[in-house]
């Protein structure tokens, strides 16, 4: 895969945006720091185990999704863009392939838009996952939202 962010076609984008209620360096530290990371990335159900976490452009992450149904889910990324506070990217190596871009965006006071796209090389391999992932990145978000309630309570 590409070091650079893809430049796609809509039919090989599945993405899904939200207002969260948190500072904008907040929401980025949720996304970049393991320790945080960890606790909410995945859908509903879905629990961590970061092997590697190597932040930087060309750096590793390596982790296991725990599943609701008992098993175990290795995944491999490699990060290829990082702009504190706005944007991280990488590229998820494991199956399904894809390009994950985040964008954070202040709003208002308090208030950032967080942009989530998977971007593919192909508009089938897109459609293979379209169907479920939505709903599921939906759940990934409600869990980052939890994750800065804790946060901000400190």
């Amino acid at each position: 895969m590409t070091t650079e962010i893809i430049n796609a076609a809509p039919d090989c984008i599945i993405a899904c945006s939200r207002i969260i209620n948190a500072p904008v360096d907040l929401v980025f530290k949720a996304w970049t720091d393991p320790d945080h990371h960890k606790n909410w990335w995945g859908p509903a159900g879905f629990t961590n185990t970061f092997n590697v976490y190597d932040l930087r452009p060309g750096g590793k992450w390596s982790f296991i999704m725990h599943g609701p149904d008992k098993k175990d889910y290795p995944n491999e990324c490699v990060f290829i863009k990082i702009e504190r506070p706005n944007l991280i990217a990488w590229n998820h190596l494991s199956k399904p392939e894809f390009q994950l871009v985040a964008t954070f965006d202040e709003v208002a006071t308090g208030k950032t838009k967080v942009g989530f796209k998977m971007i593919f090389d192909t508009p089938e391999a897109c459609n293979k996952i379209k169907a479920f992932v939505g709903g599921k990145n939906e759940e990934n978000l409600d869990k980052l939202e939890v994750e800065l309630i804790r946060m901000s309570a400190g």
